[in-house]
């Protein structure tokens, strides 16, 4: 079985105002999506499924599947707005939960999720790798954890799950659609009038994940109980989030997630005012000799 990497990249980019999955950040104007790819293909993986949207595919292609195809095997998945609901003035899919259980069929063996949109780290890769290995049997899942304060910035709000852990592994998780730094470190808010602290140190999720196939039984269910629940009551904005998903079976005893925690910095682009810092850190580690320049040459 090859050791795959899911890249979840259908998302419009609404607060960074277009297609920052191939926006040039890297030295020789690669893109955020190759440094992860390079790291995972050092690490080991020898497949990537991304996660598009159809009319995206021509461009994503050419900016991104067909240089990397050249090192490691590449798939396609679409992940498309429903028709019935952009009709209603929906503009977005159903969240990341609706994702992954679309890679059916992709995917022969346990795997690794990761964001398009995020620099995680280079040693992560290698981390979850081993994880993935260690993977036996149903139900058993991995996590990179990474510390609140090395995944905010300083350019708006942000989307973590906040999780619980206890002995190295996930107790309890919970998806904050609008954390903020605020003082210290940062605080999160439901409704823009309560906020609630998230101190430093607090393991947050970056949808960074190691799977076995059988989460894909447990995704389709939730994405029935969604339809016919959430999304009525919200058919324009509600999304079924995948750390939901996870916290709801550790709920109910389904599954268990080891969680590996990881020192590094995150980067992204979230919003364009984050793509300066982004352009320094990687050209930083490209000349500290992390990654070759041009990555894929």
């Amino acid at each position: 079985m090859k050791k795959t990497l899911v890249i979840l990249a259908a998302g419009i980019g609404n607060r960074y105002g277009g297609a920052k999955q191939i926006t040039p950040v890297g030295p020789c104007g690669e893109k955020i999506i190759d440094f992860s790819i390079y790291d995972a293909y050092k690490a080991g993986f020898e497949k990537v499924v991304f996660i598009i949207r159809k009319s995206f595919e021509a461009d994503f292609r050419e900016a991104i599947g067909d240089p990397v195809s050249k090192f490691i095997e590449t798939d396609y998945v679409f992940q498309e707005i429903d028709p019935d609901y952009a009709e209603k003035g929906r503009n977005k899919p159903f969240g990341t939960a609706e994702a992954i259980a679309l890679c059916r069929g992709h995917v022969d063996g346990p795997f690794a999720v990761i964001n398009a949109d995020d620099y995680y780290g280079n040693h992560c890769f290698g981390l979850i790798g081993a994880l993935l290995d260690e993977m036996k049997g149903t139900g058993e899942y991995a996590m990179m954890g990474y510390r609140i304060e090395n995944t905010v910035t300083d350019k708006g709000h942000v989307a973590r799950g906040v999780c619980k852990t206890e002995n190295g592994m996930l107790d309890e998780i919970n998806e904050r659609t609008h954390i903020e730094k605020r003082g210290e470190c940062a605080e999160y808010t439901e409704d823009g009038e309560s906020w609630f602290p998230l101190p430093a140190g607090t393991p947050v999720s970056m949808n960074f994940w190691g799977f076995t196939p059988d989460i894909f039984g447990h995704l389709e269910k939730a994405m029935e109980e969604f339809k016919a629940d959430e999304l009525r009551k919200n058919p324009l904005g509600a999304e079924c989030y995948l750390p939901n998903v996870v916290g709801q079976l550790l709920r109910e005893g389904k599954a268990t997630v080891k969680v590996q925690e990881c020192p590094d910095k995150w980067f992204g682009v979230t919003y364009k005012e984050d793509t300066p810092s982004l352009i320094e850190a990687l050209q930083r580690l490209t000349d500290e000799g992390k990654y070759p320049s041009p990555i894929w040459g």
